[in-house]
């Protein structure tokens, strides 16, 4: 065998490299758990849009035309605040403010936070996913 076959130990550190950017670039998705119950779905997804984190918002939240348009309208207002306005709502508290089980694959929960005191309404629902969230229109908080 000759050593032109046998890789150089500095072209093996250059494919372990490559490997190891391409595995870090590629593992961006993560592994959610679902939703056990209607309370944990709704929390996962307030959380994840205070935090700037909306592919896990999309994760708890119910498929569908509208309520992906409603996700992106929040994550754009998101993205419009200024760094500031980001970190406060990345720290805010979530204030559960009532819980109705409208019945055993539905729930509402109204919620605030300790950043926007207006009180906001999900709908959280129960499918073969776990509980997730189906966004209510904005017009359609009062109950």
């Amino acid at each position: 065998m000759t050593d032109d076959c046998v890789p150089s130990l500095q072209m093996k550190y250059w494919l372990l490299l490559i490997l190891l950017v391409a595995g870090a670039c590629g593992g961006r998705q993560r592994n959610y758990q679902p939703a056990e119950n209607a309370l944990d779905g709704g929390r996962e997804f307030i959380d994840a849009c205070m935090k700037g984190d909306f592919s896990r918002a999309a994760f708890f939240m119910l498929p569908g035309a509208a309520n992906e348009e409603r996700l992106k309208e929040m994550e754009r207002a998101y993205r419009e605040k200024d760094k500031e306005g980001r970190q406060q709502y990345r720290t805010a508290s979530i204030n559960i403010k009532e819980v109705t089980e409208l019945n055993a694959d539905t729930t509402l929960i109204r919620y605030s936070n300790t950043v926007d005191l207006n009180t906001k309404t999900l709908k959280v629902v129960h499918k073969e996913q776990g509980w997730l969230v189906d966004i209510v229109p904005k017009d359609t908080t009062a109950h």
